[in-house]
């Protein structure tokens, strides 16, 4: 279930999925909702392009540390590969 920033309060969100196109976000979003995984999603910049860099905006999802691992299985399921963790 899509939460709102105030449920992370506390808690450092762990980023599991970039959507790069709006197709894939609200797909995702849709599987987490179907799956019960609460989970908050902004938009933000990324760097994109092998040649030429450019600065693009896209879906970061985030979960709870203690949600990440089902996260990242629902995913797996469906398709997406989470991204890697910062630890």
């Amino acid at each position: 279930m899509k939460r709102d920033p105030s449920w992370f309060e506390g808690v450092e969100p762990e980023l599991v999925f970039i959507a790069k196109k709006l197709r894939q976000a609200t797909a995702l979003e849709g599987i987490f909702d179907e799956a019960g995984v609460d989970y908050g999603v902004e938009a933000d910049e990324y760097l994109g392009g092998f040649i030429f860099r450019t600065t693009r905006v896209g879906a970061f999802f985030y979960v709870r540390p203690a949600d990440r691992d089902r996260a990242e299985a629902v995913m797996l399921a469906h398709g997406f590969v989470p991204a890697k963790s910062v630890a």
